[in-house]
Order: structure tokens, then C-alpha cells, then sequence
């Protein structure tokens, strides 16, 4: 008995010393993380992102050290933060929340490689000229969010073929903000239903929005993709359901703390991918060779529990369709 556990705790120091030295086979690194958003709200895709970047063997706290920067919704931080980490020397720097934090990294650089994580079209807002072969040292993980909003509103008017009008959000400084309102316009013409189509950047302009929409009587709400009305979720789904209208978002946190419905790409995953890119990076791939990625699923999320708080009956059909149901 002695001897077998003998070799039974050689063998765990072994299994031990082994996962110590694959921790250790990638050198120690330090990179910056730069996101518009807030610390708290976005826990998971920083996880996510650690957790891509663990893939590749590079764990925060042993061989990696991560810089953090949060611009907290206040963009106009982002250029002085993406210089700060030019200065303090990082291997590379993470750009998520949106173009703004990647834009502001690329022109603080143009040898440290950036991975962005954005839902707005990487080559018509300037990032990359080419999605196979970034130039320069810029290279990331595309969302595809900002090009879903027909989509979204088909989906909205296929659940609610008896609205004949949908209130829509858009954040005018989102950077495809003009894209999202030509998408929309062609899908209403297209579905034969209006829109009353709202700007707004503050917490203040979303409650006046929804008042308007309100006095309007609009039979449902599109709050198109923006990094600002993803932190907001929570404001928006109280706001919709104090005015019992039915409300999609473009991330599925939003039927999560109480929004009716999401149509998109889990972003969790996209910043998992991100931290994939980071690694190979520090592994020494160049950003050049390294083409920006897409997500291949997109998903619909419903929470079936508010459909009942705003007296909404969904189909069944409908409800098939949803990769997953909250009741």
C-alpha cells in the first residue's frame, strides 16, 4: 500500500510539473486590453478573451500580464488611453467595444498589432482594406452586427405581422449609423410596415425616445447594434416593459435581464476568437496572415416570461425557431 502510493504521488507531482511547464512554454508577455464599455458590464467577454488567450498557453498572472483600459462610455478617452499603452511598451493591444477603441489604437501605432473585436464593417469603417489579408498591423474578429438590422426587423415583424409600425434606435455615433438607418429603410419598404426612426447617445434620449414611441403607438422597438445600447440593456428592457412594448436587441444579455428578444452572433465567442489571435501573435504570427474572422451562427434568444408580463402570445412556430427560450 505504501509503494503504490508512493507512485501514485509521483505521479500527480509529474501530471504537476507538466502543467507547470506548458504554462510556462510561452514566454511572458504584457498587452493591453482597450474597451468603450464599462468593467462590470463586461465581465464575461473579458473572461471569454482570457480564456482564448489560456488556449494558446498564455495565463494572466503567471506568463501574461494584461493592461486594462475602460473608456466607461466616454469615447473621446479612448485616443490618450490606446497612447498610454503605446507608452508603457505592450506586445500587442486587444480594441473591443466597438471601431472607436481599435481606431484609436491604429492611429497610436502602426507596429504594435491590435486585434479588434467590432460589430461595424471592419473595411468600410477603415480598419482593414481587406478582410483575407489585414494591412499594417491590424487584424481581428468582425461581428457582422451592424449588418443584421433587416434581419432583425424581419423577425420582429414575422412575430408581429399585426404591427404596422416599429419605433427603431439608432446611436448616431455609431460608426455604420448610416448604414443601420439605410438597412432599415430598405427592409420596411420592402416588409410594408413604417418606422419611427429615433437617435439617441444618452440615458436621457432613450427615455425620451421611448415616450415618443409610446405617444406614437408603435407596436414594437428595434434597438439597433451599438456598444452603448449593449451596456444599456437593462434601462431599455425596464423602459419597454413600462410601456408593454415588445423590444429586440442585437446581444442575447438582452432577453437576460428582461428584454424581450436578441437576434446576433454571441459575442462571447467572438472575444474568445480574439484571444485565440492574441496568442498566436505572441506566439509570432504576423497580423497580415492572419484574416479577419466572421461568426458562422447567429442566434435568437426570447424570454417567454416577458412576452406574458406585456400580454404577448408568440406562436409556437415562432417559438420553435428560438435556440433558446427563457420561462
Amino acid at each position: 500500500m505504501k509503494r503504490r502510493a508512493f507512485i501514485l504521488a509521483l505521479g500527480g507531482a509529474a501530471a504537476s510539473v507538466s502543467l507547470a511547464a506548458r504554462a510556462q512554454q510561452a514566454d511572458s508577455a504584457t498587452i493591453g486590453f482597450l474597451h468603450s464599455g464599462l468593467r462590470d458590464d463586461q465581465v464575461s467577454l473579458a473572461n471569454a478573451t482570457r480564456a482564448g488567450l489560456r488556449e494558446q498557453g498564455y495565463v494572466e498572472g503567471q506568463n501574461l500580464k494584461i493592461e486594462y483600459r475602460w473608456a466607461e462610455g466616454q469615447y473621446d478617452k479612448l485616443p490618450a488611453m490606446a497612447a498610454e499603452l503605446v507608452d508603457r511598451r505592450v506586445a500587442l493591444i486587444i480594441a473591443a467595444g466597438g471601431s472607436d477603441p481599435a481606431r484609436a489604437a491604429k492611429n497610436a501605432t502602426s507596429t504594435i498589432p491590435i486585434v479588434f473585436v467590432s460589430a461595424a464593417d471592419p473595411v468600410r469603417t477603415g480598419l482593414v482594406g481587406s478582410l483575407n489579408r489585414p494591412e499594417a498591423n491590424v487584424t481581428g474578429i468582425s461581428m457582422v452586427g451592424a449588418a443584421l438590422e433587416a434581419k432583425r426587423l424581419e423577425l420582429l415583424h414575422e412575430m408581429l405581422p399585426q404591427a404596422s409600425a416599429v419605433g427603431v434606435l439608432i446611436n448616431p455615433k455609431y460608426p455604420d449609423a448610416k448604414t443601420q438607418a439605410q438597412e432599415v429603410d430598405q427592409a420596411t419598404a420592402r416588409l410594408g410596415v413604417k418606422t419611427t426612426v429615433l437617435n439617441a447617445s444618452t440615458e436621457a434620449e432613450i427615455d425620451a425616445a421611448f415616450a415618443r414611441f409610446a405617444q406614437q403607438k408603435v407596436g414594437a422597438v428595434l434597438a439597433c447594434n451599438d456598444p452603448f445600447f449593449g451596456s444599456d440593456r437593462e434601462h431599455i428592457a425596464v423602459l419597454a416593459l413600462r410601456h408593454r412594448l415588445p423590444a429586440m436587441s442585437f446581444r442575447r444579455e438582452f432577453p437576460e435581464v428582461g428584454g424581450l428578444l436578441s437576434y446576433g452572433a454571441r459575442f462571447e465567442e467572438g472575444y474568445r476568437q480574439a484571444g485565440i489571435y492574441a496568442g498566436r501573435i505572441l506566439k509570432g504570427a504576423k497580423t497580415n496572415d492572419l484574416p479577419v474572422t466572421q461568426p458562422t451562427k447567429f442566434e435568437m434568444v426570447i424570454n417567454l416570461k416577458t412576452a406574458k408580463a406585456i400580454g404577448l402570445a408568440i406562436s409556437e412556430s415562432f417559438l420553435l425557431r428560438a435556440d433558446e427560450v427563457i420561462e
